[in-house]
């Protein structure tokens, strides 16, 4: 019940930040999934360099998720 009285004391800056962080988390995992799955990709990129980065974009995702957490408790 908490989280929920915490977004509506919100302002609408925060609420608008709070979620385009969460389309960019969206973002960022779509990506990386897409570079895993899509096998016949316009670019060439070896699969192994493509899972690489797919795991490199899901850390980072990860680390914005977080952070984007941390902010809302203050």
């Amino acid at each position: 019940m908490n989280i929920y009285q915490n977004f509506r004391q919100k302002s609408p800056k925060q609420r608008f930040l709070f979620v385009l962080g969460l389309v960019f988390l969206c973002l960022y995992l779509f990506m990386a999934a897409t570079l895993i799955i899509w096998k016949s990709m316009p670019v060439e990129l070896p699969y192994r360099n493509r899972v690489i980065l797919a795991v490199i974009l899901i850390v980072y995702a990860a680390i914005r998720f977080v952070r984007l957490l941390q902010q809302d408790d203050n």
